[in-house]
């Protein structure tokens, strides 16, 4: 695997700005984001389509879920902290819902 870079502080903020709905964690080195569906099916069908994202990426997220709650959160461990890579499968987890 190439050398991932951590992002920086402005990198970290562009990342927030796009994508409101995740919030910094984990002394900022993780974004994380709840999404809330109608019950354990729909719960599980998106971290389905979130499992085929993190595949074609090669960039897995750290997850919880519970019924029809799922929390994600992502970091990339090369990294140190967040990267590009984390932005990008947030970009993605996005436009799933």
């Amino acid at each position: 695997m190439a050398n991932v870079n951590e992002l920086n502080e402005k990198e970290r903020a562009t990342l927030l700005a796009d994508h409101p709905e995740w919030e910094l964690t984990r002394e900022e080195k993780a974004i994380t984001r709840t999404f809330q569906f109608g019950d354990f099916s729909e719960a599980w069908g998106f971290m389905s389509r979130v499992a085929l994202l993190a595949d074609r990426q090669d960039h897995h997220p750290e997850w919880f879920n519970v019924y029809a709650k799922v929390e994600i959160t992502l970091t990339t461990h090369d990294a140190g902290g967040l990267s590009q890579r984390d932005a990008t499968m947030a970009r993605a987890i996005d436009q799933l819902v």
